[in-house]
This record gives C-alpha cells, structure tokens and sequence, in this order.
C-alpha cells in the first residue's frame, strides 16, 4: 500500500494514476497494474519524484519508451514514473565537433534522425531503435556496428541525494550492459546525457538512415515485440540458435517467437508475460543442450507475475 500523502505529493507535481494498466505503456502490449503511474514532464520532476519515493521508503521504477522490458502480468509495486522529459540543448560548437545534451526520456530513434538531417555525425545508426536516450545508457544500446559508448561523453544521475554527473568512462559500457545493468548504480536514475558529435555531410546521412530503414524493416517484424529477446553470443547470432534448435514459429498461448527473426518474440493477441518468459525459458533450455551455449538475456524482466 501507498502511503496517501505520498500519492498527494506526486500528484502535486503531475499527472498521476492509480492501478495503470502497464500494457497500454509497453511496446509488447504486456503487463499488469502499477500501483501509482506517475509522468514526470522534465528531468527535475523525475529527480523530484525519485526523492520523494525514497523519502517514503517506497520502491519506483522509472519507465522509458516500454520497450526493451517484459512487465509481469501482476504489474509493478510501488511508484512507476515515466520518463517524458524531452528536453534537448544544442549542438553546440565545441572544436573540430560539438556538444549536445539530451534528457533521458527523449526518443533516441527522433534525436538519431534529427541530427542526421542536421548534419552530425555520432548516432545515425540509432534511427531505427525504440528506446529513450536513458535506456540507451543502461543498455549501451547499439545497431550495425554503432553503439552509444562511441559518443557518449558524460551522464547526469539522480539519487536519494540529489544530481552529479559521471564521465562516460566510468559506467562500464560494454556489449549491452553498464555498471546499471550490473547492479553497480542501484537507486540512481539518468536524468541526461551528453554527447559528441562530429560534422558530416547531410545528404549522405539521411541516405545511410534510409538504408538502414530498409535492412530494419526487411530482417525485423512488425507488431508488437520488446526487440531482440537475448543478446547475440561470441559464437553466434541468437537468432541463428533459436533456429537450430527449431523454435521459429513456436507458440505458447498467444505469445509467438516471430517466423520472420527467431531472436523477436512476438504479441499474436492477447499474450501473457508468463507466456513469453516460457518461451524465453524453452529457448534457453534447448539451446543449452544442443550448444552448450547459454543465452542472456537483452530484454529486462520486470514486476511480478511471470
């Protein structure tokens, strides 16, 4: 249970729901009620909401785009903020480059495309990922052979405390994991990123985000999916395992590993978080003991109810 003067305070500073359907938020169309949804506008609501959580000793959980999770069908306890602190400051010229600095709920795909237009050089190859700009953080998200640790100079972070930056160096980014997604910066939240751009041609970056366009639409399916399911392994694409082991097309109740790229798993209709993770778990157990080879996990499971 929430405490009432905690849901007053948050709903001083914005809009607030209670009992939220998380499936009308994620990209699966998958998950059950949060407790109290609330929907921080800039990075100081969010860094507002997070201190009044911790005040009130109650768990939150800061939610993105939806994408890139699987939210448990007994939804999420405690405060759900979403992040749609937008804000976007620059580029502004700094040497041979420049500066630009976004807030962690912008889209990462929209500022990809933006700055493709405009002539920067540095995310192009983001056009096509549906995740906000703090989940690329988390994630060091990456797609055809760019990822965010290329261009990311700095972070600034909100805790119980307040906000600091922290240089790009030091959050540990490698192949989709961060010292977030090790558990190193538990309760912390980002509130913005800062990026370094280069000057490129313009008319050629829109044409790389185009073909890049083509390659998504033609590997990837449509409908609703949270993105690739695991993360590729030294020896081989996840998809190409899910394959082997003859997955493709399995279904369990209405969740589908899509025929189109065995490594997106896919809503058919109605499908239930225990749906998909027991797909994830059938995956994991044949891949294992036809290869050897255990699969991770890209995806974030979270809440209760799997």
């Amino acid at each position: 249970m929430i405490a009432r003067e905690l849901v007053a305070e948050l709903a001083a500073l914005g809009p607030l729901r209670e009992e939220e359907p998380l499936a009308r938020h994620t990209t699966f169309g998958i998950g059950g009620p949060a407790d109290a949804y609330f929907v921080a506008s800039s990075s100081e609501a969010l860094a507002q909401a997070l201190a009044l959580c911790h005040r009130y000793q109650t768990p939150s959980f800061v939610l993105g785009s939806g994408s890139n999770i699987l939210v448990g069908d007994l939804g999420i306890r405690g405060v759900t903020i979403e992040n749609s602190a937008t804000q976007v400051e620059g580029p502004r010229p700094d040497g041979d480059g420049a500066l630009l600095e976004a807030a962690s709920g912008a889209s990462l795909a929209a500022l990809a495309r933006s700055l493709a237009r405009q002539g920067w050089v540095g995310l192009e190859w983001a056009a096509g990922i549906p995740g906000t700009v703090g989940g690329a953080v988390v994630y060091n998200a990456g797609a055809y052979g760019g990822c965010l640790a290329d261009v990311l100079l700095s972070i600034r972070i909100a805790n119980s405390k307040g906000e600091y930056e922290v240089p790009a160096a030091d959050l540990e980014l490698s192949y989709r994991g961060s010292a977030f997604t090790r558990g190193l910066l538990e309760g912390k939240a980002v509130l913005s990123a800062t990026f370094r751009l280069l000057r490129g041609d313009a008319a050629r970056l829109v044409e790389r985000v185009s073909e890049l366009d083509r390659r998504r639409f033609d590997a990837q399916p449509r409908g609703r999916n949270a993105g690739s399911i695991f993360k590729n392994t030294p020896e081989h694409p996840a998809w190409w395992l899910i394959d082997q082991v003859g997955l493709t097309g399995h279904r369990i109740g209405e969740a589908v590993i899509s025929p189109k790229h065995a490594n997106f798993f896919v809503n058919a209709g109605h499908a239930r978080a225990a749906d998909v993770k027991a797909l994830i778990e059938l995956a994991r157990e044949r891949v294992m003991a036809r290869f050897g080879i255990e699969l991770e996990l890209e995806v974030a499971l979270v809440g209760e109810g799997f």
